[in-house]
């Protein structure tokens, strides 16, 4: 082993506590190796070109040993971005459990076939899924109107705190912001006015109320882009039809994220406890509409120039549109009964207007982006398209 381009030896600390007994579990752990990074130094051998690094009883095994499986119960895995959580998390060997309000339809997308290692429980089943995982993670963007928000916190709160998950992800809409082309938000920046500003926040807020020793992080989710489903499901054949173009003045900002890089955010929450409280997943350079439309035009061989008039977007976007985390737009709204009553207005909004929204706190934790310009996320997911039609 080298550190710094020098021969590197180990060596394993006692442990410091030496009113413990020697034939204690510390004392035996010290043999064979630990599980803590704590308290190592390096000390340079000068002139012999060396180095030793010390670490303490708790860090050698850490350091040596395979990360730890996890098991994650997750809402929304059956949507555009769970799928793909899910596929990140059995790629790296972690248990599952889906937590849905319809079996059929989990099963319809998890085949027993293909995922025998899913575990799937509807609504009676879900408090024992909970208390046997680590972590929790919402992507259902279901009605704040509705139970979720206060039937899976409340279920956390009241599992035994030996028992209960150590993290809560829940997702949330970077629509807390409200809109504006000349503003530029961040984790800091307070909420908007607007009726979506208001449901997130309700949203978030009850999040808030999980019991204190649960790390809880809220990611306020941009408009994300893959191959299988999310906005491009829906500008993808207006550029086809050679009718895409700028949606309204083209000048509203447009706060986007890869699917990627977004599963790859999440991944990271659920093992990093670094990465708690407010997280914008937006990538780091936003555009505005028109050069997001510009850039799908090249993309595609097609023309971009044409303004795509309210009438046919609301058309192709169709009246399910404002739903969050489905197969149709891709960003998480939480909607209620009256915001129902108006979600396609709610989507115009969110897409006309939109907002500039930074992911500050995620560059602080030194999160790394795929695709961070927009024109580079474009390409990948076009050429996937091209392997494998959009279905």
């Amino acid at each position: 082993m080298e550190f710094c381009g020098a021969p590197l030896s180990l060596a394993v600390a006692p442990p410091t506590d030496l009113s413990v007994s020697p034939s204690s579990s510390s004392f035996s752990l010290f043999r064979i190796l630990s599980s803590s990074l704590r308290n190592f130094s390096v000390r340079s051998a000068t002139g012999i070109g060396s180095a030793v690094l010390f670490l303490s009883v708790e860090a050698a095994l850490k350091l040596l040993s395979p990360p730890s499986q996890l098991t994650v119960a997750i809402t929304g895995a059956t949507g555009f971005i769970g799928r793909r959580l899910v596929q990140k998390l059995l790629t790296d060997n972690h248990n599952v459990h889906v937590l849905t309000r319809s079996r059929r339809k989990a099963q319809s997308v998890f085949p027993v076939e293909k995922f025998p290692d899913i575990v799937i429980s509807e609504e009676e089943d879900w408090k024992n899924c909970i208390e046997g995982s680590n972590a929790v993670v919402n992507l259902a963007g279901l009605p704040i109107s509705t139970r979720w928000s206060s039937e899976v916190v409340d279920m956390v709160n009241n599992i035994d705190s030996d028992n209960h998950p150590s993290v809560l992800i829940s997702a949330t809409a970077i629509g807390y912001y409200g809109t504006s082309e000349t503003q530029v938000f961040d984790e800091t920046s307070p909420s908007g006015t607007d009726y979506l500003s208001e449901v997130c926040r309700e949203w978030e807020t009850k999040a808030l109320e999980v019991h204190k020793d649960v790390r809880l992080t809220l990611i306020r989710i941009g408009v994300v882009l893959g191959k299988d489903g999310g906005a491009l499901a829906k500008m993808i054949p207006l550029f086809s039809m050679f009718a895409g173009g700028p949606l309204g003045s083209g000048k509203q900002w447009f706060s986007w994220i890869h699917l990627d890089d977004l599963v790859n955010l999440i991944y990271e929450a659920l093992r990093n406890p670094s990465y708690k409280g407010i997280i914008n997943a937006t990538a780091p350079n936003p555009v505005r509409l028109s050069e997001m439309c510009d850039q799908l035009g090249r993309v595609m061989g097609r023309p971009s120039w044409l303004p795509v008039p309210d009438f046919m977007l609301r058309a192709v976007l169709g009246d399910g549109a404002a739903i969050v985390e489905d197969e149709k737009i891709g960003f998480l709204v939480p909607l209620n009964r009256r915001c129902r009553q108006n979600n396609l207005e709610l989507v115009l909004l969110q897409v006309l207007e939109g907002q500039k929204v930074l992911p500050v706190r995620a560059k602080e934790l030194g999160f790394k982006f795929k695709y961070p310009f927009v024109k580079d996320a474009l390409r990948e997911i076009i050429s996937s398209e091209a392997a494998s039609p959009l279905r």
